[in-house]
């Protein structure tokens, strides 16, 4: 184990910081490759009382959606030296190694957005957001999918110049898709929407941040469709 992973596997964050987070007001998106959730999130962004968590990340920027990811937009790109004094220093909310790379969020996106009276976005994965529900139970996590497997298919393979490149990635996304909906329906605490109708899917995803106790019922139907689609990927793809 490097010093990275070592420094991640025992990190906890500060007392004040935790004590931040449950205060702050947090939305936490979650949802498969495709479903829309980044275009979702720059939407609600729109609006005044809204403010985006940007991540560290010590990997190197991508091109995403056929543009550059640009730093302190898309991530904060930093290397690995300042990833461990960051660490070291208990500068970020929760972070993780995955695949030799370090993301985390920083207490310090938490608290401007805190002092600015904003409920702050976080475009997040099931892992992080399974974090914040332990640090902050009051954060709204809403798992965002795509209505059926054939819409999915065509959104994904958008993202990409050319048959080939989308064959070369479509595993991983495939695996990555079926684990992260498997975990999501096997936790309480998301409410899920179904992407078919982006003005719609923003309307509901901001009624839910700041009413979120009233959408008990649709959760259940919105659940019901989500392991409809699960169903399908996995037979469409054989998987057991």
């Amino acid at each position: 184990m490097d010093e990275l992973e070592r420094l991640i596997a025992n990190y906890q964050p500060t007392e004040p910081t935790v004590e931040l987070v449950k205060k702050a007001k947090i939305a936490l998106l979650s949802g498969i490759s495709g479903a829309g959730k980044d275009t979702i999130k720059k939407r609600l962004l729109q609006f005044p009382d809204f403010s985006s968590i940007v991540s560290h990340t010590t990997r190197a920027p991508r091109i995403n959606n056929n543009r550059p990811e640009v730093d302190g937009v898309d991530y904060h790109f930093i290397d690995s030296t300042v990833a461990a004094q960051m660490l070291r220093n208990q500068e970020f909310i929760e972070a993780k190694f995955v695949h030799g790379t370090v993301y985390g969020t920083s207490a310090a996106e938490i608290r401007a957005a805190y002092e600015q009276n904003k409920t702050v976005i976080a475009d997040i994965d099931v892992q992080g957001a399974a974090e914040y529900e332990i640090l902050a139970p009051q954060s709204i996590s809403i798992f965002i999918i795509p209505p059926d497997y054939e819409t999915w298919l065509t959104r994904l393979k958008s993202r990409y110049t050319t048959e080939e490149e989308f064959q070369a990635e479509w595993p991983k996304r495939l695996a990555s898709s079926v684990k992260e909906m498997t975990q999501a329906l096997s936790v309480p605490y998301y409410h899920v929407i179904i992407n078919n109708d982006l003005d719609r899917a923003v309307r509901v995803c901001r009624d839910i941040i700041e009413r979120g106790d009233l959408f008990n019922r649709q959760d259940d139907e919105a659940r019901l469709a989500a392991r409809r689609l699960l169903e399908h990927i996995r037979q469409y793809n054989n998987i057991v």
